[in-house]
């Protein structure tokens, strides 16, 4: 997708340096940079993302695992 944008011109003159230092056209380097810019600020997900999810909650009784099977018997009709 094609994006019209506004540098000021110490921008444009960094960004050619750059671009012969690396042997990548300018387009290349804005799309790193803005790759770069995005997941620096996206939330964290892995496979810890979720640690320490239950340790505020109050219904969850002793642990998770008490509140899956408080859950559980719920659905169970007990």
């Amino acid at each position: 997708m094609r994006t019209i944008i506004d540098l000021p011109d110490a921008q444009i003159v960094a960004l050619r340096e750059l671009s012969e230092r690396e042997q990548a056209s300018r387009a290349e380097l804005i799309r790193r940079a803005v790759e770069s810019y995005v997941n620096a600020r996206q939330p964290a997900i892995g496979d810890d993302a979720a640690f320490g999810l239950w340790r505020d909650r109050q219904e969850a009784g002793a642990s998770g695992l008490a509140y899956q099977r408080d859950k559980r018997a719920e659905w169970n009709g007990r």
